[in-house]
């Protein structure tokens, strides 16, 4: 045998036994007992990190990763089984939102409302008994103003208003779950009087009692709308509680036939002042108005509310009517009048207002419109009779009154 010929023989009988010594080493008895000594090591490395590991448990709400959060409620951490020593939460634009840990150190909430629309973090830390560290870190969205809706509530918290004021809501979105809205909504008042409330539309909820409240009262309106889905996939973001009192009962008749307004007060009379109504052509709205606006002086013009020559311009455009005040959404107004001359308790001839005797610049306390004005609120009651035309609608500004109960009721969703 050549020398070539028994380097490749040695070198084959080398590559086989290293084979087998190869596979001996992969297999039998002894590679059972090497991968039980890497379990057990394993095992026993898992079982003393978790003999270091805290038991805190912290829980941040909402879930990791959750959109369409609520902007009132849904933050929060809590712990169990430990404390917490720090909560930090920003938003996108690293703007930290301020909170505070609770006084046992068991939970965190912010301080304030969150912004709608926007990506907030949270990270927390806590400690157990042992003063082990836990940590949590958790991002959420807040419900975009587009997935959200908002009533615009009127009177305003803590106004003194009128025994005619209904609590109006207008909703910036159309509702179409109306009845899980209204049961969000609660009107309480201190007469104990039952409180109704009438949709108008898809966007406009008014609640009243049977007849005017009842003076002295306080009203209570609680707004629990946060989290409430109003339509598919839009949410309410209001929590909010406003109260108004209730002023004295006064209560304004207007008749067009007599062309004299009694004014009451308590159901007695305290002052009688001449008036002129609309004219025959433009007859004003009969029926229970509420003065909803106050305005010292404002500009009338005709061709904002259809009166209007054939050039297109107003039939009128007065631009210091002095004490104004609004009775209907369309523009039905009760105001001092100084460019009328010898009309008033002797001729109907307005485009449909309730005009008084009045001066030029609303600075004459001693005229009737200067009175009437200084001694009316927002709420109060003007009762207009024997003008000849149709009962103002009752969703025509605040004037619910002009449904009797039955058919009030008959408009809730609940």
């Amino acid at each position: 045998m050549t020398d070539g010929k028994r380097r490749k023989g040695l070198a084959a009988a080398s590559a086989l036994l290293g084979g087998v010594l190869v596979l001996s080493a992969c297999s039998g008895s002894d590679a059972e007992t090497s991968g039980g000594g890497d379990r057990t090591s394993q095992a026993e490395a898992d079982a003393a990190a978790a003999k270091e590991s805290s038991e805190a448990q912290i829980k941040i709400t909402p879930d990791d990763g959750s959109d369409n959060a609520s902007i009132n409620n849904s933050a929060g951490v809590t712990v169990s089984k430990g404390t917490l020593t720090e909560v930090k939460m920003t938003a996108t634009d690293g703007t930290e939102v301020s909170g505070q840990i609770s006084s046992d150190k068991t939970s965190w909430k912010p301080t304030g409302q969150l912004e709608r629309a926007t990506t907030y973090k949270l990270t927390a830390t806590a400690q157990d008994s042992e003063g082990r560290a836990a940590h949590e870190n958790a991002s959420f969205t807040t419900v975009s103003p587009k997935n959200s809706f908002i009533g615009t509530f009127t009177p305003d918290d803590g106004k003194t208003v009128g025994v005619g004021m209904p609590v109006s809501i207008n909703f910036d979105k159309e509702i179409t779950d109306k009845a899980a809205v209204q049961k969000g909504i609660t009107v309480n008042t201190t007469s104990g009087q039952e409180v109704a409330c009438h949709w108008f539309s898809t966007q406009r909820m008014d609640c009243r009692p049977e007849d005017y409240w009842q003076e002295g009262a306080t009203v209570t309106l609680k707004l629990a709308l946060d989290g409430v889905e109003g339509a598919e996939g839009v949410y309410g973001v209001q929590q909010k509680t406003v109260s108004f009192k209730i002023g004295r009962n006064q209560v304004s008749y207007v008749d067009a036939k007599t062309k004299q307004m009694k004014v009451t007060q308590d159901g007695k009379t305290v002052k009688t002042i001449p008036i002129s109504a609309g004219s025959p052509e433009n007859k004003t709205y009969e029926g229970q108005m509420v003065i909803s606006e106050k305005y010292k002086e404002t500009r009338m013009d005709g061709s904002t509310v259809g009166f209007t020559d054939d050039d297109g311009k107003g039939e009128y455009d007065i631009k210091d009517v002095p004490h104004a005040m609004r009775l209907s959404t369309s523009g039905t107004f009760i105001h001092g009048n100084y460019w009328g001359k010898g009309i008033f308790g002797s001729a109907n001839t307005s485009h449909g207002c309730v005009g008084l005797a009045d001066a030029k610049g609303a600075d004459d306390p001693n005229t009737p419109g200067a009175w009437f004005y200084n001694n009316s609120i927002v709420g109060d009651v003007v009762v207009v009779q024997n003008t000849g035309d149709k009962t103002i609608a009752p969703d025509n500004g605040l004037n619910g009154w002009n449904m009797d109960w039955a058919q009030w009721k008959a408009g809730s969703a609940v």
